[in-house]
Order: structure tokens, then C-alpha cells, then sequence
């Protein structure tokens, strides 16, 4: 009796294990390279709570907070939740795997995939809504197969409140919900539209979801400004082909799980109840697809396709040196493509690994940018570069400012912005001013006293306004490592303005409010 039960224990031990292991590598690298431009982003949305942002809705900016009055602003802060939560997905994917009909050798499996999948070790290692929406997903998948499994109206309640929650995070989802709408009505399960529970799950979860829409329609509905901006500047580049067969490639030799996960759920009549998902999953790739969206905003469905892919195997693998030589084959063949999902090594290390990687195979993985421009790293990791450097400059110029009262430090994009919110409160810094994203929201109407000087930060050189506007602009510095997605951005000390500058702060406030209608 005391060995069947420790055999009982044994594979939950494994996945706790794989868990904990899971945070622990997450964490041991959270240092190799700077801040992500978009973590310093939300850990400024944290530091203005609000039920939505201009391109994003509000849960990642209250994690910000609550990170920011927990551990303050160090690495360490901002990677601590994402490194925990991809611990929960450990344990959250091997109980889809066990509400599947999966037993022991499913759960670890299913585990062991998930965590040798090359998409989450890269989306747990950085503080974006994409870690907490894939989270969502995966709790979704979860309460749907519980109520296949029970149809208790708990569980419905349950769901609603989670998918407004979810809609908090990231409106991606939103194709979750829409694809499950449409094809629910085709199974046995439509019976669920006469449950008085489904509809109450319905209120509950639009409830929860209403002050973010509130609040988008107050401000003029910024989501759509965003994705029409994202359209022209991102999606625009993303190729149908290239999108399906990143579909294979994000998991890595995870695919094995994810391929005969589709498999399974479409084709075997063991799990017919579940069939459903399976189609699901396929008209939510389709339907990114048709919308042009990016290869990444498919992996909700990953894990859950990883769960389906481990009771597979379980099902087919019945010789006991198979069932164990299969996933240590795929963890060492995971090992030599780390440095694809953790930053591994420091900078010079990865420039070296992803340089080694084309000499060796002839082909370019991971440094294709959103615009299609290969670069000598990979955007996440190109973004992650030059910041320190920045702030330090930015820092230098602010010091040669007599007058800081009438003073005040610009950045151009968010990136920039952010770095100086962030970085530069160890330098003293004040809160930096600019129109893009979110910042627009907080940007002063007037000066008092009016403006004598301004740091200045771009890209590209000034426009011809600062130019007539100040008799004197210095350089002050510039980011100069060239593997950083900012490299040349430039410092410009700008004083001695020739008229009042709030007269031209109100003209430019005027033209950017016109702009955004």
C-alpha cells in the first residue's frame, strides 16, 4: 500500500520539481541583459494606475504597481512574475493533461513540454501582457474540459468571471471567444445556451470587463488608433506562408506534442467529447491568420495543444525505455537552442551563438525584426540593449541645466521615455515627458515657471520646430553599442529659447490633439 501511494506521489513531485526548476532558470538569467523597452513601459503604466492605456488594457499596468510597491524597480522586480507564473503553467498544463484522461506519464510529459518549448522560455522571461494572457488561455482550455467533464454551472460562473478578467489583459482572446461561439452551436454542447448559469457566467465576465470599456470609450477608443497604427507599421509585414510554418517553429521540439496534439483531438474517438477544441483551435489560427496578425498571437493555444499531445503519447508509447527515452531526447535536443528562448549568455555570447547558428546552417532564426531586417540579434534581445547607456547621457545633460525648475527632459518614442521613467530614477531624474503612447495621458498643458531648457531625445535629428525654437543646441551624447535596436539614438541639450515656450507647447498640444482625431 505505501509503495502504490508513493508511486501515486512520485509524478506530482516531478512536475512540482519541473516547476520550481522552471522559475529557477527564469530567474538565473534575468540579468544578462538590460530592461525590455516595453517592461519599463508597463512598470510606467504602474506608476499611473487607470482601467485602461492607450494600447493596452489595465491588468499589466496593475502588476506593474503592485511589483513597483512590492520590490521596486530592479530586474529582479520585473522578471519575478513572469518566472513565477511559468512554475503555475508547469503545474496548469499537466492537470489539462490529467482532466484529459492523461495518467502519470501524461502529466510529466506534458510538463517536460512545456518547459522545453522555446516560446515559453522567451514570453516567461520578459514582463509583457503576452506571459499573463497565455496564463488566461490556458485556464480557459482548463475550466472548459471541467465542464465537458462535470457540466456543473460552478464551473461556467467560474469561466466568465476569468474571460473577463482575461479581457483586462489583452483583447487578443477575443478570437478565443468568438471561434468558441461559433462552434459550439455544431455540438452536443449548444444545449449549454439554455443553462441559466451560462448566462449569468455572461454578466459576470462583461461586468468585470466594463470599466476598461468605459473607459476606452471616454478617451475616444484609443484600441483602434493602435491597431490601425500596428496594421501600417507591423502587421503589414507579416507573410501567410511564414506564419504557418512559424506555427511548427515557435514550439520548437515541442511540436512533437503540439502536431499530435491536433492529431489526437480531431481524430481519436477516445477524446470525441473534446473534438471540439480541436476545431476551435484550428479556426483561431485562422482567423489571426485572415487578420494578418503576428505568428505569436497563436501560442494561447499551445499549451493546451502540448496537454493533448502528452495523453497522446501516453496512448501510443507503451514499452517503458520508449516512454523515458522520449523526453530526454527532447530536452537534449532543446539544450543547444536555449539562447532561441532564455538570453543565456550575455550579449557578446549571443551575437556569437546566433552568428555560429547561420554559419552553421546556412539559414537566419530569430533575428528577422518586425519590419523584416535581420539583424545580429533578435528584436526582444536587440530591445533589451543601450538603455543604461542612455540614461547616463541623458543624465549628463541634465547636470549642465542651472535653471532645472525651468527645465525638462523629451522623449520621442515610448522606448526612450521609458528608459528615462525608469533607469533614471537612480540618476534623479524627473519624470520625462512625451506624446507617444500612453504618455500623451500625462503630458502638463502648461509649464510654471516657463521653459528655459530642454534634454532632448530622437533618433533622429531635431525637426525644424526645436530648431527655430532654440538658439542653442548641443550633442550631448548617443547610444553607441550598434547590436541596439536604438543604436544612434541621440541626446541633444536644447536652451535659450527664442519666444515663450509654453506658446509653442500649446500650438504643439493643438496639433497632436487634431492628429488624433
Amino acid at each position: 500500500m505505501k509503495g502504490n501511494n508513493f508511486y501515486k506521489t512520485y509524478p506530482g513531485l516531478i512536475v512540482i520539481f519541473m516547476a520550481l526548476f522552471s522559475v529557477a532558470i527564469h530567474l538565473l538569467v534575468a540579468n544578462n541583459l538590460e530592461y525590455n523597452r516595453d517592461e519599463m513601459l508597463y512598470f510606467t503604466l504602474g506608476q499611473h494606475p487607470a482601467f485602461g492605456y492607450d494600447s493596452v488594457p489595465p491588468m499589466i499596468g496593475w502588476a506593474a504597481w503592485l511589483m513597483e510597491h512590492t520590490f521596486g524597480y530592479s530586474l529582479f522586480a520585473v522578471r519575478l512574475i513572469p518566472a513565477l507564473l511559468s512554475g503555475v503553467m508547469v503545474i496548469l498544463v499537466a492537470a489539462i493533461a490529467g482532466e484529459l484522461g492523461g495518467n502519470s506519464y501524461a502529466k510529466v510529459l506534458a510538463g517536460i513540454g512545456f518547459l522545453i518549448s522555446v516560446f515559453a522560455l522567451r514570453t516567461f522571461s520578459l514582463f509583457m501582457p503576452v506571459y499573463i494572457d497565455i496564463v488566461f488561455w490556458t485556464i480557459i482550455f482548463y475550466l472548459i474540459i471541467r465542464y465537458v467533464n462535470t457540466y456543473s454551472g460552478k464551473i461556467l460562473i467560474l469561466l466568465g468571471i476569468v474571460a473577463g478578467l482575461s479581457m483586462l489583459n489583452k483583447y487578443l482572446i477575443a478570437i478565443l471567444f468568438l471561434s468558441l461561439l461559433i462552434v459550439i452551436p455544431f455540438t452536443e454542447y449548444r444545449k449549454m445556451f439554455r443553462d441559466k448559469f451560462f448566462w449569468y457566467a455572461i454578466a459576470g465576465g462583461f461586468l468585470v470587463f466594463l470599466p476598461n470599456l468605459v473607459w476606452q470609450i471616454v478617451n475616444h477608443l484609443p484600441v483602434i488608433n493602435h491597431m490601425a497604427e500596428l496594421q501600417k507599421t507591423q502587421l503589414v509585414y507579416v507573410n501567410k506562408l511564414s506564419f504557418l510554418t512559424d506555427q511548427v517553429i515557435m514550439p520548437f521540439f515541442a511540436s512533437f506534442l503540439t502536431i499530435s496534439g491536433i492529431i489526437y483531438l480531431i481524430s481519436n474517438k477516445d477524446v470525441r467529447r473534446y473534438r471540439f477544441l480541436g476545431i476551435v483551435i484550428m479556426l483561431v489560427v485562422f482567423i489571426i491568420m485572415l487578420l494578418r496578425g503576428k505568428s505569436y498571437y497563436t501560442i494561447g493555444v499551445f499549451p493546451f495543444l502540448i496537454a493533448a499531445g502528452a495523453v497522446s503519447y501516453e496512448k501510443w508509447l507503451s514499452r517503458t525505455w520508449i516512454r523515458i527515452a522520449f523526453p530526454v531526447m527532447l530536452v537534449l535536443l532543446t539544450i543547444p537552442f536555449l539562447p532561441m528562448g532564455l538570453p543565456v549568455f550575455k550579449t557578446k555570447g549571443l551575437i556569437t551563438y546566433f552568428k555560429n547558428v547561420e554559419t552553421k546552417f546556412g539559414i537566419v532564426i530569430g533575428r528577422k525584426f518586425e519590419d523584416g531586417s535581420i539583424h545580429s540579434l533578435p528584436q526582444d534581445y536587440a530591445d533589451m540593449l543601450g538603455w543604461e547607456e542612455l540614461t547616463q547621457v541623458t543624465s549628463k545633460a541634465y547636470e549642465q541645466i542651472v535653471d532645472k525648475k525651468a527645465a525638462f527632459i523629451y522623449g520621442e518614442n515610448y522606448g526612450e521615455t521609458a528608459a528615462i521613467n525608469i533607469i533614471g530614477k537612480k540618476y534623479g531624474l524627473p519624470d520625462p515627458v512625451s506624446f507617444s503612447e500612453s504618455f500623451q495621458y500625462w503630458a502638463p498643458k502648461k509649464f510654471n515657471p516657463d521653459i528655459t531648457s530642454i534634454v532632448y531625445i530622437n533618433h533622429a535629428p531635431p525637426g525644424e520646430d526645436v530648431k527655430t525654437l532654440f538658439r542653442k543646441i548641443s550633442v550631448i551624447g548617443s547610444i553607441t553599442n550598434p547590436d541596439s535596436r536604438e543604436f544612434g539614438t541621440t541626446v541633444y541639450l536644447c536652451q535659450d529659447p527664442v519666444q515663450s515656450f509654453n506658446e509653442f507647447w500649446t500650438a504643439m498640444l493643438k496639433k497632436f490633439d487634431e492628429e488624433g482625431k
